[in-house]
């Protein structure tokens, strides 16, 4: 099916790796076969439950928002393959710089969703612990988390802790970002020093085809991946809608990085079907016939064929993932709404391990201001 941009340019046919297509048929692949040969049926049925509760994370966040319960939120409906599908492919020892849509990796690393809420419910600045689960805070500036994760895998390489042959030691970064970072200085920044210090870290761009309202073909005149090959290292484009797939290129990659090898370019080709941001309407827009065919590629649709035709889940287990969803769903919305609001002086709290002089001029001054208002209700 060929479908007409916004734009009215017709893009090509996608150069991908594909596992599975879109009707749950598995896809025979001589190289990356090998890659996911190790992958049980209870691995599948893991990941179906991932991609499942991941957008039932998303889809409680965008409820919670429209009810006023978060100030914003940025959706991943229709990314959760090449979200979860990344995430799978990382040992407990490799870091996750993330962008601000990175909900279902986070949730894949074990970070409590009720902590995303907060950030965006804007009680704190993101309370997560990175330590515990080498999944890094949001990056809201466009692209930023490129330059911060390749220093990152800078000094894992100086540390010594790539190339060992140590499965247990050997350790890779990967950097998530979208489309429209990829034209920001910062990231092609990263690229440029990746590739000359031959940094283990994994570049792996989420293409959903819209920067907020710009598509693809204004952003680009060659398909992203092969940007790599100008840096000095390779690119590789997969299907971002299909899980299996996904998850054996993001594994080659970050394999790559722990041996030694450098960085790589995934761009992992999928659709953003929701809005930018909650801020966003993206039916001013984008053509309701784009939305419409992407949604016949839908990747948990899409695993749920392939599992049904494999008879690797029954309809128990399709039921028993549903309930789970909607038992989180229930938590999130109570969690949510029971968060406490912050201190206005906490604000100063996390800025550096020791407060500076100025900084605690700062508090005060702002501690006096408050207080200002309760000597006024007393007069």
């Amino acid at each position: 099916m060929t479908v007409e941009t916004a734009a009215g340019a017709t893009p090509p046919e996608p150069e991908l790796v594909q596992l599975l297509t879109p009707e749950g048929l598995r896809v025979p692949n001589e190289h990356y076969d090998a890659l996911i040969a190790d992958i049980t049926g209870d691995d599948v049925r893991a990941m179906y439950r991932d991609l499942v509760l991941g957008r039932r994370v998303d889809g409680e966040a965008v409820a919670l928002q429209r009810q006023g319960e978060l100030g914003l939120w940025a959706s991943l409906l229709g990314q959760e393959a090449a979200q979860v599908g990344s995430a799978r492919a990382l040992r407990a020892q490799d870091h996750v710089f993330p962008t601000y849509r990175e909900h279902a990796v986070a949730f894949c690393r074990g970070v409590d969703p009720v902590k995303l809420l907060a950030l965006f419910r804007g009680v704190d600045q993101g309370s997560w612990d990175a330590a515990e689960t080498n999944f890094h805070l949001y990056t809201i500036v466009i692209g930023a988390q490129t330059l911060h994760a390749t220093g990152y895998a800078m000094g894992i390489q100086r540390d010594g802790a790539i190339g060992t042959g140590d499965p247990d030691r050997d350790a890779a970064v990967i950097a998530y970002f979208g489309d429209g970072a990829t034209s920001q200085g910062d990231v092609n920044e990263a690229f440029i020093w990746a590739s000359v210090t031959n940094a283990p870290v994994v570049f792996f761009c989420q293409n959903n085809q819209w920067a907020i309202s710009e598509p693809l073909e204004r952003q680009t005149r060659v398909p992203l991946y092969r940007r790599a090959a100008g840096f000095g290292f390779p690119g590789v484009r997969v299907d971002g809608n299909d899980v299996l797939a996904c998850l054996a290129v993001t594994r080659e990659a970050l394999q790559r990085a722990r041996d030694g090898e450098g960085p790589t370019l995934v761009e992992a080709f999928t659709y953003r079907m929701g809005a930018h941001t909650t801020t966003d309407d993206p039916t001013r827009y984008r053509l309701n016939a784009e939305l419409e065919h992407w949604k016949l590629k839908d990747p948990i649709e899409r695993v749920k064929a392939f599992m049904v035709r494999g008879d690797l889940a029954d309809q128990a287990f399709f039921d028993g993932v549903e309930a789970e969803a909607e038992e989180l769903a229930v938590h999130l919305r109570a969690a949510c709404r029971a968060l406490p609001d912050p201190t206005p002086t906490s604000i100063f709290d996390h800025v550096y391990v020791e407060p500076t002089p100025d900084l605690v001029a700062q508090r005060e001054s702002m501690t006096t201001y408050l207080d200002s208002f309760a000597e006024e209700v007393a007069r």
